[in-house]
This record gives structure tokens, C-alpha cells and sequence, in this order.
């Protein structure tokens, strides 16, 4: 289920995430301050939003985002042709292009969803940084470790958290870290429950109210379900 605040403040998002694109996003990059940045010549790529399953952040369902996937597939332009209509790439955005541009796309569009993508970040981490971290947990924020690794550095601390929470949907097994989590702004819906081996249930609740609550994932959990809660993240996290 996708989150309220998420959803409206999407046109918002993407309305100043295009406005900043041509921004640096790193600071402490002498490159990116002096470089022209390169315009855009095509679409905008969007990011993925499927994945395959992996031990990573959740992307919501019973799937895991793969955040280092690439961003199409098929036959990739060489990093040695990796240049923009004008202007010229940093040595990092160069580095976040390798293996990500199709052939025959404007290698600019493909960077432009990766500083959408933070952008998106800058904004959602001063309104909310729990949302910031959900919205990579599930995905809403897709392909944001590559983006983050080398166009917005200051963000990796998201990217680390998002690592260790869920999305929606049924974790088994090795995706299951005991602990005690917090649910991200949970709808009126939201439901849990834990199972130990056997399919005994061990704990079930709901939060009618939308508030945020914690549960415990004990060792014995072998299946966690949650709905309508949209994301879990450790308690004790920098949030």
C-alpha cells in the first residue's frame, strides 16, 4: 500500500527534483562545481521498480528492490562513449553511467533520473527522515544505492538504514533479523503477524489508530507478515 504522505508530495518532489537537476549534488566535488552540466536531449529514464529477490531492502510485496540493478537492459553504451550533447560528465557521474545507458539513449537523460533521485532524497530527509528511509525500504525512491554512491554521497547513511528494514509483504527465513522494529507511517490497516516454526503464531496486532508502533521479531521467527504498515526499521536507528 503506498503511503499517503509519499504519494501527494510525489508532483512536488518531481516538480523540484527537475528544477535542481542541474545542480551538483557533492559538495566536496571540485569536478562537478566546475563542469557544465550537461542538458538532457531525451526522456527521462525511470528508474525500476521490479526486482529480484536479495537480502537488501525490501521493495514492497513479496519481492526485494535490487538497488544496484541497471537501469534498462539490454546492450550498454562503453564508458568511453559515455559523453553528453554538451558540456562534459564528471569523473562520478561518469562512474554512475557505466553500465546503465542503453543504447542509442542520451547518456544525460539516464543521469537526470539519477539526480532526480536525489533530489527526491534532499526533499523527503527534511520533511521526514523516517519517510526517506521507507521510501527506500520499499522502493517508492527505486534505484537510489547507485545513485546515492556517486551523485549524493551525504545520503549513503539512508541507503545503510534502508538495508536493515521491510517492506510490506512476507519475509521467511534468512531475510528475518531478530530485533525490535517501528513501523513508518502506518495506514489505519496496517497489520502484523509472526509465525515460528510450524506456522505456530508467536505475535499478531494492527494499528487502527495510524500511528507508528513497535513489535519484536524474536529468533524463533520464521515468517513475518505486515500490510498496510508500509515499512519497518530498527528501533535505536539515526531517524
Amino acid at each position: 500500500m503506498r503511503n499517503p504522505l509519499l504519494a501527494g508530495a510525489a508532483v512536488v518532489i518531481l516538480t523540484a527534483a527537475l528544477a535542481a537537476c542541474g545542480s551538483s549534488h557533492d559538495g566536496n566535488d571540485p569536478e562537478a562545481a566546475a563542469a557544465p552540466r550537461p542538458a538532457a536531449s531525451g526522456p527521462s529514464v525511470a528508474g525500476p521498480t521490479a526486482a529480484t529477490p536479495t537480502d537488501g531492502p525490501a521493495s514492497g510485496g513479496d519481492t526485494d528492490a535490487s538497488p544496484t540493478a541497471p537501469a534498462a537492459e539490454g546492450p550498454k553504451v562503453p564508458t568511453d562513449e559515455l559523453t553528453p550533447a554538451t558540456g562534459t560528465f564528471t569523473k562520478k557521474e561518469k562512474e554512475y553511467l557505466t553500465d546503465r545507458v542503453p543504447k542509442g539513449m542520451d547518456p544525460a537523460a539516464v543521469l537526470q533520473t539519477g539526480q532526480e533521485t536525489c533530489d527526491k532524497l534532499d526533499f523527503l530527509v527534511k520533511a521526514d527522515r523516517r519517510i526517506a528511509v521507507g521510501s527506500i525500504v520499499t522502493g517508492e525512491v527505486p534505484d537510489a544505492a547507485p545513485a546515492v554512491a556517486h551523485l549524493c554521497t551525504g545520503h549513503q547513511d539512508l541507503v545503510d538504514e534502508a538495508a536493515l528494514g521491510y517492506a510490506d509483504g512476507t519475509r521467511t527465513g534468512k531475510e528475518l533479523r531478530p530485533g525490535r522494529y517501528r513501523s513508518v507511517s502506518p495506514t489505519a490497516a496496517c497489520t502484523w503477524r509472526t509465525e515460528g516454526a510450524g506456522g505456530k503464531v508467536l505475535d499478531q496486532g494492527s494499528s487502527a489508530s495510524g500511528q507508528p508502533v513497535s513489535i519484536t521479531l524474536p529468533a524463533a521467527t520464521r515468517t513475518f507478515t505486515s500490510t498496510g504498515c508500509y515499512a519497518w526499521l530498527p528501533e535505536g536507528d539515526k531517524s
